[in-house]
C-alpha cells in the first residue's frame, strides 16, 4: 500500500502539500484531484521517486514496478508495435536472455526461459499490443509504421499504450484522455475498470473519474484528503464539509464579536479587568477556522448577441476537403454535407478519429474552403472558434492584458483586467507573458478571447483540453445559458450530455443525424466494428478464392500458430470462469438456507454475501476478458472455415 505520513512537499519557495496523512491500499482506483498548481504533479514525483518529501513520509512498496506515461518520444525506426512491446520490461529481459542463451547453444537454460515467457503471456504480447493499439484509434495498417512517422498527438498514445501493457503493480496516469477522442476515451475507460493493480489517475473529466474510480484524493489548501466514492459522491461529501465548516465558522465569529465586545466594553474598568483579561486570553486561543467556500475562480458568460439572424450558417451539397498541391487534385473527406445552423442549435459531432469532425468545423469556420456546394453566412455574424492551434498562435511575448486589448483597444487596462479576472487571471497573472503559461492557461485566454467577441455562433473543437474540473464547469453552465448555436466535439462525455441537444454521425464520408445518446454511440462503434470484420472476412474469402490449395493450408496454418497464445489465454479465462461459476452455485444454495439468516448466523450470512459479490465480479469481469480474446481470435480466423 501507499502510506503518506505527515507528508510535506515543495517546489522551491512554494509549499504545495502541508502536513498530509493519508493511505491507499492495493488494487484500488484512486482520482487525484485539486486546481491547477496545487501539487498533483509533484506528487507523482515523489511517488516515482523523483522528488523527495520536505517533511514527513511517502512509502510504498519497493517490490513494485511503477508505469507511467513518458512526456517525450524519440523519432525512432523502430514500429509502433515493437515501441508498444516495450513496455513490458520483463518479457524483453527475457527476450534478450532467450537470445543469448540460443547464441551460447544452452537447451537447458533456453527451455527454462521459454517457459517463463509462457508463464508472464509473453507469446500473447504482440496481440494484445495491438489490441491496445486499436483501442487507442490506431489502424492494423499503422502498427508497422516507424514511431517517427507519427505526429506528436499519436506518438503520446503510443506512449499512454506502452504503460497500460507493462502490467504495472502502481500505474500512474496524468491526463490521459487528453490526446484522445471520444472512442478512445470509452475504451480507455473500459479497460481501466478491468485494471487489476493500484490506479492514481489525475483527471478533470468528471464522467471519466466517475466510470473508472473508487477513491478521491483531494488536494485543497495545501492538505491533501482521502475521500471514498467517485467524483460525483466526492463532489457531495465536500459540500456536506463545506456546509459544517461554514456553521462552526459563522459561530465562531458570532462567539468572537461578543467576547470582542466585552474586552473593548469593560477593558478600562477596574472591577472588570480580571474578567476582560479572561475573554481576550479565550479570543486568543479560538481555533483558526477559514470561511468556507467553493474555490472557483471562473464565473463567465456570453453576452447576449446584438443580433440573431436566421438562419446564422449553412452548408448545401457541400464537399469538404483538403487540396492536394502536387498535382492540383482535391482530397475529399466529406461529400453531399447538408447543415443548417439556427439560434438555439446545440449539436454534438460523434466519430471515430480520422472521419472528419474537425474537417467539418474548419468547413463550417471558414478556414477551409469548400471543395464544392453553397456556404452561406448570415451578414455581420461572429463566430467563436476554438480549436488547439489557436493556442499555438497566441502571441508568446504578450500578456494577457495585451491580448485583450489589442482586440478592444478602447476597454483600458482597468477593465481588461477586471475581465480576465473571470478567467483566473488575477494579479499578476494577467500581465505574464504566454511563453510562461501552461496548456489551461493558454486554453482559458483563448475562451476569453471568444467570450469577448460577443458570437452568435460557437465551433467548438475539444475545448476541455488542459483546462482543470472548475474551468469546466463554469464552461459547461456559460454554454447552458448561451442563446446563440453551438456544434461541439469533445471527449468528455459530461460536456457533451450538459450542453448537446441533438447529435450529428460523421462517418463513411457523410454527416447524418444520429438518433440516439452516447450509450447507443456506443453500440454503434460496436457494430461498426463488427461490420468491418465481416467485411474483410468477405474480402479475404474473394482473395482466397485465387490461392490454390497448398497456399490455403499454409496461410491457415500460419494464422493458427499466431492465434495460438490467444486460445491458451481464452481456454484458461474461460476454466476459471467455469469453476467460479460452479462456486457460485453452491454458495447460492447455501443463501436459500432459511436458519442463516437467523440472528446469531448473522456474520456467516455477511461473509457469504461478500463472497457472493466477489464471485459475481469476478466472473463477470473474466467473462469480458473472454468475450475480447474470442473477438481477437475471429478476426484473426476470419479466413479459416
Amino acid at each position: 500500500m501507499i502510506i503518506a505520513t505527515d507528508l510535506s512537499l515543495d517546489r522551491g519557495a512554494k509549499n504545495l502539500i502541508k502536513s498530509s496523512s493519508f493511505t491507499i491500499h492495493p488494487n484500488h482506483k484512486v482520482g487525484l484531484v485539486g486546481s491547477n498548481g496545487c501539487g498533483k504533479s509533484s506528487l507523482f514525483a515523489a511517488l516515482l521517486g523523483d522528488l523527495s518529501p520536505d517533511s514527513g513520509d511517502l512509502a510504498l512498496p519497493s517490490s513494485w514496478d511503477i508505469a507511467t506515461v513518458r512526456q517525450e518520444t524519440p523519432s525512432l525506426e523502430q514500429t509502433a508495435l515493437d515501441y508498444v512491446m516495450d513496455g513490458d520490461k520483463e518479457f524483453r529481459q527475457l527476450e534478450q536472455q532467450l537470445e543469448q542463451a540460443r547464441s551460447a547453444d544452452n537447451g537447458n537454460l533456453e527451455a527454462t526461459l521459454i517457459n517463463k515467457i509462457d508463464t508472464i503471456s509473453g507469446y500473447s504480447l504482440p496481440a494484445r499490443a495491438g489490441e491496445l493499439l486499436h483501442g487507442l484509434g490506431f489502424l492494423q495498417s499503422q502498427l508497422d509504421n516507424p514511431v517517427k512517422d507519427f505526429s506528436g498527438g499519436w506518438r503520446m498514445r503510443l506512449n499512454l499504450a506502452q504503460a497500460l501493457i507493462s502490467r504495472a503493480d502502481l500505474l500512474l496516469l496524468d491526463e490521459p484522455t487528453n490526446h484522445l477522442d471520444l472512442d478512445a476515451v470509452i475504451w480507455l475507460q473500459r479497460w481501466l475498470k478491468r485494471f487489476t493493480g493500484t490506479l492514481v489517475l489525475i483527471s478533470h473529466d468528471r464522467d471519466f473519474l466517475d466510470t473508472v474510480i473508487g477513491q478521491i484524493l483531494h488536494i485543497e489548501h495545501q492538505r491533501a484528503k482521502l475521500y471514498s466514492g467517485n467524483y460525483t459522491a466526492f463532489e457531495r461529501q465536500r459540500r456536506e464539509h463545506l456546509a459544517q465548516q461554514d456553521a462552526q465558522f459563522q459561530k465562531q465569529q458570532k462567539e468572537a464579536a461578543h467576547l470582542t465586545a466585552f474586552v473593548d466594553r469593560f477593558r478600562a474598568k477596574a472591577s472588570k479587568a480580571k474578567q476582560a483579561q479572561s475573554r481576550l486570553k479565550r479570543l486568543e486561543k479560538l481555533p483558526d477556522l477559514a470561511p468556507a467556500h467553493v474555490d472557483s475562480q471562473f464565473t463567465f458568460s456570453f453576452a447576449e448577441p446584438e443580433s440573431l439572424p436566421y438562419p446564422l450558417l449553412s452548408l448545401k451539397e457541400s464537399q469538404c476537403g483538403y487540396p492536394k498541391s502536387d498535382h492540383g487534385e482535391q482530397a475529399i473527406i466529406l461529400d453531399s454535407v447538408g447543415l443548417t445552423l439556427i439560434p438555439g442549435s446545440r449539436i454534438g459531432l460523434l466519430g471515430r478519429n480520422g472521419a472528419g469532425k474537425s474537417t467539418l468545423i474548419k468547413s463550417l469556420a471558414g478556414e477551409l474552403s469548400l471543395l464544392g456546394g453553397e456556404r452561406y453566412c448570415a451578414q455581420d455574424l461572429t463566430v467563436g472558434y476554438f480549436s488547439q492551434h489557436q493556442l499555438e498562435q497566441l502571441h508568446a511575448p504578450s500578456s494577457p492584458v495585451d491580448h485583450i486589448l489589442r482586440a478592444k483597444p478602447a476597454l483600458g487596462e482597468p477593465q481588461a483586467r477586471t475581465f480576465l479576472g473571470k478567467f483566473g487571471f488575477s494579479g499578476d497573472q494577467a500581465l505574464s507573458q504566454v511563453s510562461t503559461m501552461s496548456g489551461g492557461e493558454k486554453a482559458r485566454l483563448v475562451l476569453a478571447l471568444i467570450v469577448l467577441e460577443k458570437p452568435q455562433l460557437l465551433l467548438l473543437d475539444e475545448p476541455t483540453n488542459h483546462l482543470d474540473l472548475e474551468m469546466r464547469q463554469a464552461l459547461v453552465m456559460a454554454l447552458q445559458d448561451f442563446g446563440g448555436a453551438i456544434i461541439l466535439i469533445a471527449h468528455d462525455r459530461f460536456l457533451l450530455e450538459s450542453c448537446v441537444d441533438e447529435f450529428y454521425l460523421v462517418a463513411n464520408g457523410r454527416v447524418s443525424d444520429f438518433n440516439g445518446d452516447i450509450d447507443d454511440y456506443q453500440q454503434w462503434l460496436n457494430d461498426d466494428k463488427k461490420q468491418a470484420i465481416k467485411s474483410i472476412k468477405t474480402e479475404q474469402q474473394s482473395a482466397d478464392k485465387g490461392l490454390d490449395k497448398k497456399q490455403l493450408r499454409q496461410q491457415q496454418a500460419e494464422l493458427r500458430k499466431k492465434s495460438g497464445p490467444l486460445r491458451k489465454e481464452a481456454d484458461k479465462l474461460e476454466k476459471k470462469v467455469h469453476a467460479w461459476q460452479e462456486e457460485l452455485t453452491k454458495l447460492e444454495a447455501l443463501l436459500s438456507d432459511s436458519d442463516l439468516y437467523q440472528a446469531e448466523r448473522k456474520n456467516e450470512l455477511t461473509d457469504l454475501i461478500k463472497k457472493q459479490a466477489k464471485l459475481k465480479g469476478d466472473i463477470e469481469e473474466n467473462e469480458m476478458l473472454w468475450l475480447e480474446l474470442a473477438e481477437q481470435i475471429e478476426e484473426m480466423m476470419t479466413d479459416i472455415g
